[in-house]
């Protein structure tokens, strides 16, 4: 059983930054594709960016390639998103993922933009 806890969120001006974290716990957890998601109200949850334990970067939605990374740190466990110049469009809660056949998720946490 993997449990993710983040933090990090909060509420930003629009061009501000936010740094999530997502610590991991479990076994095996190198086997996992760790990513991150977000979601509003009334709308599905929608794929942010995803990293491998090894560091190999999965991929970026398009609308924040160039404004967010995704890392990783092994011996902390613990996984992040730096959000760099952010808008009101990226206003969401943002969920950590765990993968590997199955699928874990965090309680997530609120990120908000203001103009």
């Amino acid at each position: 059983q993997v449990r993710l806890v983040e933090s990090g969120g909060g509420l930003v001006q629009a061009g501000g930054s936010l740094r999530l974290s997502c610590a991991a716990s479990g076994p095996t957890l190198s086997r996992y594709v760790m990513g991150w998601f977000r979601q509003t109200p009334g709308k599905e949850r929608e794929f942010v960016a995803a990293i491998t334990w090894s560091g190999q970067i999965i991929d970026y939605r398009d609308s924040v390639k160039g404004r967010f990374t995704i890392s990783r740190d092994n011996a902390k466990n613990t996984v992040y998103l730096q959000m760099n110049n952010l808008k009101t469009e990226d206003t969401a809660v943002y969920y950590c993922n765990a993968r590997f056949g199955d699928d874990y998720w965090g309680q997530g946490t609120q990120v908000t933009v203001s103009a």
